[in-house]
C-alpha cells in the first residue's frame, strides 16, 4: 500500500490493523479506507484469524477527516469518499470475526464512529473523544448518526453532535460506550490480553451471536426469537458446542476451535 497508511500484522489468530498517518493523528486517507476494507474482508474468510483489532500509531487513535484537505473537493468527490467509508462501515458490520478497537489519544469526527463501528472499544483512560462535525458545518458520516443514538440515547447524542465537545474516556465508560478504561501503559497488554481471550473462544457463536445482536436493532421481538430458535438449532450441532459440553462434564477447560 501506497505510505504504508495501514500497518497490517497476524499474530497467531489476532490481527492487528494499525492507522499509521502519525503526523496527521491518522486522519483518513483513501488508501487507509481502502486498506482497512480489503484488510477486514479478507479476515472475515480467513480461519488463521480468530479477532480484529484496530489501533493508532503515534499520539492518537484517528483524527477522522483530514481537515488540512477540506474544502478541496468538489461534491462528486465528497459523496464518492464517503461511499468508501460507507463500504468500510458495512464490512465491520459483516465480518463474523470480533472488532475491538483499541484507542489512546484522540478520537476525533470520523475517528470516533469507526471505533463506534467495532464490536468492542477499549480505550487509555486519559483518552478524549469528540464528534467535531458541527467545527467545520457539516453533519456526522462513518455511522455515528446510527450507532451513538442506540448506545446512549437521542437527546444526548444530539447534544454531542451539536456541540463538539470534547468527551473524556470516563464519561463515556460510564454510559456504557466504552467497555474497558485502562492506564496508558498498560493499553496495549490489556488489549492483547482481551482479544486472546476471545481468540480461543467459541467463533461460530461470536458470530452468530453478534449477527443477533446487531439485527436486534431493527427487528421485532418476534423476529428475534424466532432467530434464535433457528440459531441455537444449528449451534448445537456445531464442534465447539460438543467441546463444550465435555469439557464442562469433565470439569476443564475447553479447546474452542471457532467451528
Amino acid at each position: 500500500m501506497s505510505k504504508q497508511d495501514l500497518l497490517i500484522q497476524l499474530e497467531e489468530t489476532i490481527l492487528t490493523l494499525t492507522l499509521n498517518r502519525p503526523e496527521r493523528l491518522n486522519a483518513f486517507s483513501p488508501d487507509m479506507i481502502l486498506g482497512l476494507t480489503n484488510a477486514i474482508q479478507e479476515a472475515g474468510t480467513n480461519p488463521d484469524v480468530r479477532v480484529i483489532v484496530l489501533s493508532g500509531a503515534g499520539r492518537s487513535f484517528s483524527a477522522g477527516g483530514d481537515v488540512k484537505t477540506m474544502g478541496e473537493s468538489g461534491a462528486v468527490q465528497v459523496y464518492e469518499h464517503i461511499g468508501r467509508l460507507n463500504e468500510l462501515i458495512v464490512t465491520m458490520k459483516d465480518c463474523e470475526k470480533p472488532i475491538i478497537a483499541a484507542v489512546h489519544g484522540f478520537a476525533a469526527g470520523a475517528g470516533f464512529n469507526l471505533a463506534l463501528a467495532c464490536d468492542l472499544i477499549i480505550a487509555s483512560e486519559d483518552s478524549q473523544f469528540a464528534l467535531s462535525f458541527s467545527q467545520v458545518g457539516l453533519i456526522s458520516d462513518g455511522g455515528g448518526s446510527f450507532h451513538l443514538p442506540r448506545l446512549i440515547g437521542p437527546h444526548l447524542a444530539k447534544q454531542f453532535f451539536f456541540s463538539a465537545e470534547a468527551i473524556p474516556a470516563k464519561r463515556l465508560y460510564e454510559l456504557g460506550v466504552i467497555n474497558h478504561l485502562v492506564p496508558l501503559e498498560k493499553l496495549q497488554e490489556e488489549v492483547g490480553k482481551y482479544a486472546a481471550k476471545l481468540a480461543h473462544g467459541p467463533g461460530k457463536a461470536y458470530a452468530m451471536q453478534k449477527k443477533l445482536i446487531d439485527h436486534s436493532l431493527t427487528a421485532t421481538l418476534e423476529e428475534i426469537l424466532e432467530q434464535e430458535r433457528i440459531t441455537q438449532t444449528m449451534m448445537v450441532q456445531t464442534e465447539d458446542h460438543q467441546e463444550g459440553i465435555v469439557a464442562f462434564k469433565e470439569k476443564k477447560k475447553p479447546a474452542f476451535k471457532g467451528k
